[in-house]
């Protein structure tokens, strides 16, 4: 799975080391492959030990062997430990941080721009990306509207915006609560048990592409919830049944996936309402307070304020409107065919664009589209195509054909692809919400998709980081070798073992904080990729931080995906180089369990 996914293509950075550090190497005695300088005792050349090692001119000096029991052997292990942490210093040169271009773009199927001859693109946060000091505004708007509109606690308006509270791609399962106790009562977060015939329900957590919750994110309100009640709130496992997940636009019965870049305030809002509640003991019904805040987001967009506040400091909130002008203006010298479709309206859309790109930014595209109410628009042919005057009226002309420089409102993609013939693979569309503009694209209807990824940039920047590096090639060195050395069961391997296991743990943690200390990276859990990542390698050929990436290749380029290993391939992962020997099998060692 994710054959482009930056982390992976980068062997989860540990690998990615490894390839830098195998230039640092030793040639391969008598045929001139490399070999690793190892000081691992069951490592004396650059295969496995034992049998069928991949190197024919290794040398073949038997492993040291493990002590029978007792402290020689807890001794042993902790010898092999610090091996372990001088090798991988050792492979770790300078070089190896800042491997990753934040500027780049990331393939995840093979397609060459060359075959592309019309260009698609979304508006917001794909032709306009905004300026994160937008957040606040609207979660500002929508926090007073709960107040004015929908009678919600004055108190509410004491919370301000956390910017560094959620990410995006995260769960929100409505139906998920405080945990019962005897006799009625409920435990909450804030207190001992309070009697209280009513449930509060909800809970904000991250779940990886294998549908499990994340251990150590899950929040209720703003407090996290304990590991063992998650468990506990969903049967004994941390896993969610598929009919309760999200559906195919991140709708399931109970649970939401916040998918688009919009939702970072409606998630910090509705965190900050329930912690409200529960810190004041107020009864509440967690889906209508779910509706009610999920309303007053929409109500923000709806009576345009998000947009007044855009068109009034353009300055402010729009980025890189110079870049998006070069990367239209290129493709037009090329001969490529460009259109719009978004859900903005019209004189929003056009003020953006007029700023960005000029008073003629029309002439660029020959198929504009606004209010295409997006999802529908792919999925529902009734919806008709109706042309806009320049003031933006309506008109009432039959539409017989889509004409360069006209507006188009609402409409369907089913007359959209029979008034131009744009079909296919010949087709690539950008947008930057995985469901609403692109899955239905690349499922249905074979179009090439590339999906805006604005907090790539920022994860690149610390995944370059020594910190990160580092923190993670150890993490892998010490799961190679608890996996290895796990045949050893006496008591003091044991009580090795633990302290090991309880090391790793820490080193998780660390790396998860590095990204956002409440939920961690967007793309990854501790080791799986998140369902966010699922979905980014399933519905988009390329992903990227911005659409002026585009700007740094050629338009005939064609991007390769990285060839990411299946666990089964064997790879030169840094913790097998690490341990001594490949993953898998280990054969001299754990021959007894046969």
């Amino acid at each position: 799975m994710g054959r482009g996914l930056h982390g992976l293509q980068a062997a989860g950075m540990a690998g990615a080391g490894l390839r830098v550090a195998a230039r640092l190497w030793l040639p391969c005695r008598g045929h001139g492959r490399p070999r690793a300088a190892s000081s691992s005792p069951s490592c004396p050349g650059c295969g496995p030990p034992g049998p069928g090692s991949h190197c024919p001119g290794a040398p073949r000096s038997a492993p040291t062997p493990a002590p029978a029991s007792g402290a020689d052997l807890s001794a042993y292990l902790w010898a092999r430990y610090q091996d372990m942490r001088r090798l991988v210093h050792d492979l770790l040169p300078p070089e190896v941080c800042s491997l990753l271009n934040p500027a780049a773009i990331y393939a995840n199927n093979e397609i060459s721009l060359h075959d592309v001859e019309v260009y698609g693109f979304d508006y917001d946060y794909t032709l306009a990306q905004y300026a994160d000091s937008l957040h606040p505004a609207i979660f500002s708007a929508a926090r007073d509207i709960l107040i004015e509109h929908y009678k919600y606690p004055e108190g509410i308006r004491k919370y301000d915006y956390n910017p560094s509270f959620a990410i995006r791609g995260l769960h929100y399962d409505i139906q998920k609560g405080w945990k019962r106790l005897a006799h009625g009562q409920w435990q909450t977060p804030f207190s001992s048990p309070v009697p209280l015939p009513w449930c509060p329900q909800s809970l904000l957590m991250k779940i990886d592409a294998f549908h499990y919750v994340q251990l150590g994110t899950a929040y209720r309100g703003l407090q996290p919830v304990p590991d063992e009640e998650v468990i506990d709130l969903y049967g004994g496992t941390q896993h969610i049944p598929l009919y309760q997940m999200s559906g195919f636009y991140g709708k399931g019965p109970s649970i939401k996936q916040f998918m688009d870049i919009f939702s970072l305030p409606e998630m910090a809002l509705l965190s900050c309402v329930v912690d409200h509640f529960l810190g004041h003991g107020l009864e509440f019904d967690q889906a209508h307070l779910y509706k009610d805040v999920t309303d007053a987001i929409r109500d923000v967009h709806v009576k345009g304020l998000m947009y007044q506040w855009i068109e009034q400091d353009m300055e402010k909130y729009i980025l890189r409107g110079d870049e998006t002008f070069a990367v239209l203006s290129r493709l037009v010298d090329h001969g490529k065919q460009l259109f719009l479709i978004t859900n903005s309206p019209f004189s929003f859309v056009d003020k953006g664009m007029r700023h960005m790109v000029g008073p003629d930014w029309r002439q660029l595209f020959d198929v504009v589209i606004v209010q295409a109410d997006k999802p529908s628009f792919f999925t529902d042919p009734r919806k008709p195509f109706r042309k806009l005057d320049e003031k933006g009226s309506l008109q009432w002309d039959r539409i017989t054909r889509l004409e360069k420089g006209k507006i188009y409102r609402q409409g369907n993609l089913f007359d959209f692809l029979r008034l131009t013939e744009w079909r296919g693979p010949r087709v690539l569309y950008f947008g930057d919400h995985l469901y609403s503009d692109l899955a239905d694209l690349m499922l249905r209807h074979g179009w090439r998709t590339g999906a805006i990824i604005p907090e790539l940039e920022r994860e690149i920047r610390i995944i370059n980081t020594e910190q990160y590096m580092h923190s993670l090639t150890w993490q892998q060195a010490l799961t190679g070798l608890l996996e290895r050395m796990q045949t050893y069961q006496d008591a003091e391997s044991r009580q090795v073992l633990a302290a090991w296991m309880k090391e790793r743990q820490e080193l998780r943690c660390i790396t998860k904080a590095l990204f956002n200390a409440q939920f961690g990276s967007i793309f990854r859990t501790f080791h799986n990729p998140t369902y966010f990542s699922r979905r980014l390698v399933r519905f988009s050929d390329l992903y990227m931080a911005s659409l002026s990436c585009l700007l740094n290749y050629r338009v005939d380029f064609t991007f390769y995906p990285r060839r990411t290993p299946l666990q089964h391939e064997a790879p030169l992962w840094m913790d097998q180089l690490c341990t001594g020997c490949m993953k898998t099998p280990f054969l001299s060692d754990m021959a007894h369990i046969r």
